[in-house]
């Protein structure tokens, strides 16, 4: 199963998670982590401030984020693309589906804090 054919269960747990605008929800895949979720009906900032805040729960290969947007955000991939390997896809309804992932030696090196599209 490729990353990006991870589907959220129904039974998947709603996390309160400091600082998201939209809910969270984890559950597992095998052996794997996942935190997902949808910004794919709000607008800026909430997409990479959501996105920011989640991806400090990447700490290792055993986590992935989900996150479902309106369209990519190349702002955000701009400022993490060093530092989380990526995959993308665009789903049937016009929304698109990344896949974060731990990269190796270079996730603990993110700079997470700066959430809005005009930090550098």
């Amino acid at each position: 199963m490729s990353d990006l054919d991870i589907k959220r269960p129904a039974d998947a747990k709603e996390l309160n998670v400091e600082g998201a605008s939209v809910p969270f929800y984890e559950y597992k895949v095998e052996e794997t982590q996942i935190i997902e979720f949808d910004t794919s009906k709000t607008g800026p900032p909430a997409p990479m401030v959501n996105a920011m805040t989640a991806l400090n729960f990447i700490k290792s290969a055993n986590t992935k984020v989900i996150m479902i947007n309106h369209k990519m955000p190349a702002g955000l991939f701009g400022k993490i693309e060093a530092n989380f390997d990526i995959q993308k896809t665009d789903l049937p309804d016009g929304t698109v589906k990344i896949v974060f992932s731990y990269k190796d030696g270079q996730s603990e090196g993110a700079d997470l804090t700066q959430k809005s599209c005009g930090d550098h």
